[in-house]
Formats: structure tokens, sequence, C-alpha cells
């Protein structure tokens, strides 16, 4: 998982690793889309200004030398509109948690489940990771519902799991087995 990371996920989509140069339009992109995100991602309210990014971003980059994650950027026809991440990988296990946020304009046209689609596809056919999980607020819907278009299963819910802002929330977890994903896969390629 060294050196870069780029997938074409078609459409004029690319996820590509964040770079120290991304820190000033990653820090506008959150900023511009504050209101909306704070609800359900907790780093919100820290992101304070580009050095907060710049920070983010170098923690990023080390957790990607050490394979425990991975953060890229969202882009669309050279712009950035979001994120998406291996927020955490498990070598020894073989399992990887996705995690994804789109700004507001980009949002319900099928983006964030293609990138989910392309990350998950990396996750087990490059990585050959055994799990991907995807954890997502219980009253988050549309959130909620990428796992769900790509045949995701619920595994359960995970009671006050998270603190965002000012209570904490429940969480679905999701998953999807590599044995599964051959499958389901093949649905999304006809």
């Amino acid at each position: 998982m060294s050196g870069s990371f780029h997938i074409d996920a078609g459409g004029g989509l690319h996820i590509r690793l964040l770079e120290l140069k991304d820190a000033p339009v990653l820090y506008a992109l959150i900023d511009a889309n504050r209101k909306e995100l704070r609800d359900w991602a907790p780093w919100v309210d820290r992101t304070k200004g580009v050095e907060d990014s710049v920070d983010f971003i170098r923690a990023a980059l080390e957790q990607q030398k050490s394979c425990t994650g991975l953060h890229a950027g969202l882009w669309l026809d050279g712009r950035l509109i979001g994120c998406i991440a291996y927020v955490h990988m498990d070598i020894n296990n073989r399992r990887a948690m996705i995690g994804y946020w789109l700004a507001v304009p980009y949002r319900g046209r099928g983006l964030a489940t293609r990138a989910c689609m392309a990350m998950t596809d990396v996750a087990f056919r490059k990585l050959l990771m055994n799990k991907v999980e995807i954890y997502c607020g219980v009253e988050n819907l549309k959130s909620r519902a990428i796992p769900e278009r790509l045949g995701f299963k619920p595994e359960g819910i995970l009671k006050q799991y998270e603190w965002i802002n000012d209570r904490y929330i429940d969480v679905v977890a999701y998953g999807m087995l590599a044995s599964e994903w051959q499958d389901i896969s093949k649905n999304f390629t006809k």
C-alpha cells in the first residue's frame, strides 16, 4: 500500500491519496459544508483552520505508511467533492473499515456509492482483505443506504458507540466478506 493510490471510478470520479498540498481545498470544503457534516462527523468542530487539515493529512500519511489506514480525496472532474478512507485497517485479521463523506451539492448522485464500491473492490482484490466493514449512524439513513445498496449485511447495532458533538449515537455495523463480494460484485459489472 506504499506509494501513490489512485482509482478511476468512472464518469470523471477519481479517488486519490490526500497530499499536504490539498489541505487548503480540503479545509474550504469542510468549512463550506460544516453545518451538514457536523451531525454525523465528530471531527468537524475540531477542524478550525487550514493547519488542522494539514495535521490531519500528515497523520493520514503516517497511517498509510504503517498500513493501518488510507485517506483519499474524492475528485470529480478535478474538483475535490469529499473524502473516502480505509479509516482502520487490520492487516493481521485482513479487515478494513470504510468511511466517507460528500459535500452537499454532490449528494444523491450515486457518487459515494460508486466510490464505496471501488474501495471495497480494491480491498478485496488488491489488498486481499477478508472483510470490509462500514459503520453508519442508525438515524443517518442516506449514509446507510450506501452499504445496503452494495449488498453489505447489517451485523448489529452498537449502542451509544460514538460521541458526536453533544450526544452519543447508536451505530449500525455493516459487513461484507470477500467470498460474498465475488458473487455480489458481478451484479455491478453488468
